[in-house]
């Protein structure tokens, strides 16, 4: 069989595995050694386990549960509720403030957790019924909080750029630099949109109330003295001095990145010892339990997809389709929305972890012979994996807010997640426009990258 046959076939059966229910990693694995079994030598069975050893043998990969066991400990703390409380408290003032103090809560959040869903929780829970209860509407809240949970895999640390640096070859802490412009950007889209939404939404409340007397919550006016604005600082200020002394460690040169992720782990498991009195056995095993789960799976899924890649290495698959891109001599900006139509394609139906892995040995030879930076490039890559989270059918952060809250209709999460959506790609564009965004902050802080 031809190359292209093989590889048609290795499509079709990824497909089938995936659409069949079978779980993403078994899925990878069992299409992995299938096709090992019938296109490569015999001996080549007996190597799988190595395979997969040797490529997981990287130290970078070891900073992935330590960031996840740091995102649990604060996960599974009150220190999210905290946060948004004093961000509230702060931002009343501000047409929308506790629509934009989400948006920065999740914003924080995410840059200490590292993880969208952990995010979506976390902020959520305590978001979502405050804002409902000063009369949001609920699709206005579910929107914010679900959008603002992406920011978890583009602010560091994120461990989808953690697995595009892999992929990538590519410097890790200039992947975690090129994300806070963008990261910032989209924090001050997202913040902007709440701040008009919420001025609509009043105003339609204002105009009803004039003409029934109907009144609505979202017409009354909080008030913090200085006193309480202060008060909620002692309990927000740990963590965030936690997460300024990890940047600051990683790079500033002090430490790996695996270093700087065991740094914060147990910094955050110290912090929530001593403000919130988590240290029993008790205490401590649902948050260890969720680190074990989260990376076991997570790690799975990265062995799983390793192979697949390997396997696809092996039988040429990647090469031909890459050869084949470049010999269809696209201009490089079609070449560039080919690509990014593609992972949007396939954000419909899987994670970004699986993406970047599975893509990766695809579509960067066609980008690096078309001369664009990888380390930009993943991050637009990384937006446009968000904008996954959001979207139907498979958007991860639309179910985590059904779990969160309930009695909002799945109609109304999806209409108010679109506009986040419209966002993102107006941050696309203009990175493409005005790509220093991204890549001014580590060339100023670390120097030119001399291998792009």
């Amino acid at each position: 069989m031809s190359v292209f046959g093989i590889g048609v076939a290795y499509g079709v059966a990824t497909l089938f595995a995936m659409f069949a229910g079978m779980p993403i990693a078994f899925a990878l694995g069992a299409v992995a050694v299938v096709f090992m079994a019938i296109y490569m030598p015999t001996a080549s069975l007996d190597t799988v386990t190595q395979n997969v050893y040797e490529e997981m043998a990287s130290i970078t990969l070891l900073s992935i549960p330590l960031f996840i066991l740091k995102g649990a400990a604060i996960g599974r703390s009150r220190a999210g509720q905290d946060l948004y409380s004093a961000l509230h408290a702060w931002l009343h003032r501000v047409p929308g403030g506790l629509g934009v103090a989400n948006v920065f809560a999740c914003a924080l959040f995410a840059a200490m957790a590292g993880s969208s869903p952990a995010t979506c929780s976390a902020i959520g829970s305590a978001g979502i019924p405050e804002m409902r209860k000063r009369g949001y509407s609920g699709g206005f809240a579910a929107g914010i909080i679900a959008a603002g949970g992406t920011l978890g895999i583009l602010l560091p640390p994120s461990i989808t750029m953690i697995l595009f640096a892999i992929a990538a070859e590519k410097s890790l802490g200039r992947l975690f630099l090129a994300g806070i412009g963008p990261g910032l950007l989209l924090v001050t889209l997202f913040g902007a949109y709440a701040v008009l939404r919420f001025r609509q939404e009043y105003a339609s409340a204002k105009l009803a109330y004039e003409k029934s007397g109907a009144w609505s919550d979202i017409l009354t006016k909080d008030d913090f003295t200085m006193a309480q604005r202060f008060s909620v600082l002692p309990r927000v200020i740990p963590f965030v001095l936690l997460l300024t002394g990890v940047m600051v460690a990683l790079y500033g040169g002090f430490a790996t990145p695996s270093e700087t992720a065991g740094l914060g782990g147990i910094l955050a498991l110290v912090l929530i010892a001593i403000i919130y009195r988590v240290w029993s056995p008790r205490d401590l095993a649902p948050i260890m339990r969720a680190t074990l789960r989260e990376s076991t799976m997570l790690m799975l899924i990265i062995g799983m997809s390793l192979l697949y890649s390997y396997v696809m290495s092996y039988l040429h698959i990647s090469q031909s389709v890459a050869e084949s891109i470049v010999a269809m001599h696209l201009p490089r900006w079609e070449l560039l929305f080919a690509i990014l139509l593609m992972v949007v394609v396939l954000g419909f139906f899987l994670p970004p972890v699986s993406i970047i892995l599975m893509t990766a040995p695809i579509i960067l030879p066609p980008l690096r012979a078309a001369n664009f930076d990888i380390i930009w490039f993943g991050v637009v890559m990384t937006i446009v994996m968000e904008m996954g989270l959001i979207h139907p059918p498979v958007g991860l952060n639309i179910f985590v807010i059904r779990n969160v809250a309930p009695d909002i209709p799945l109609r109304d999460v999806i209409w108010g997640t679109l506009p986040f959506v419209l966002l993102m790609m107006a941050a696309v564009l203009l990175l493409c426009f005005v790509p220093q965004i991204s890549t001014g902050l580590p060339d100023l802080v670390m120097g030119p990258d001399l291998s792009r």
